[in-house]
């Protein structure tokens, strides 16, 4: 089981702290400083929409440099290593992965000459998945728990109503295992009184 980050929609007031702690907090490392996680808003609600950390990954199954690896309990991608194929994109179901540009370093935006000249101006944005910049290497960003901290997700510690949660194995375990009590109960009633009758019979 991989740990992730839940948003309770009922406490989310789409403030976007989280978008901007994640991005200062990514930025702050040498990191692309892009939030690794959207509020997403409906009629009633919001809560931000991030990486679920699959188990089985299938971002990191379409990789072709294996850029993304499961690492302690989390799928993380190595920023460095990314080529700008976009496949893992492609492949997330829950559209969890974006693109934020880098340019080389040292490199002015507008270096131009008669061999050369300029690129024809960028149409209108769509997204990051379909977006080209001439001169920008694209590079996949998407959530990492924020692994290089001690204290943990950005997000999680600076909701202000606390409506993110880092989930464990251990929440994992015991929300499986309610779980399967609710549905004892339910399927079969309550099976108390059953269960005293049979031991009072031995």
């Amino acid at each position: 089981m991989n740990r992730f980050v839940i948003a309770d929609s009922a406490l989310c007031i789409g403030c976007h702290t989280c978008e901007a702690a994640c991005a200062e907090t990514h930025r702050a490392h040498g990191l692309q400083a892009m939030p690794r996680l959207r509020v997403m808003r409906s009629e009633k609600e919001s809560a931000p929409q991030q990486c679920h950390h699959c188990e089985d990954a299938p971002c990191a199954g379409v990789c072709p440099v294996n850029a993304i690896n499961r690492v302690d309990g989390a799928v993380q991608l190595n920023e460095s290593l990314c080529v700008s194929c976009k496949l893992c994109a492609i492949a997330c179901p829950f559209g969890a992965i974006e693109f934020s540009g880098s340019r080389p370093l040292d490199i002015p935006a507008n270096v131009n000459s008669p061999k050369a000249p300029a690129a024809p101006p960028a149409p209108a944005r769509v997204s990051t998945l379909l977006d080209w910049v001439p001169g920008v290497r694209a590079i996949a960003v998407k959530c990492d728990l924020c692994h290089f901290d001690a204290e943990g997700p950005a997000c999680v510690r600076m909701c202000p109503t606390k409506a993110l949660h880092l989930v464990n194995n251990l929440d994992i375990a015991r929300a499986s295992r309610r779980k399967r009590e609710q549905t004892l109960n339910t399927d079969y009633g309550d099976l108390s009184l059953y269960t005293q009758l049979n031991r009072s019979a031995k």
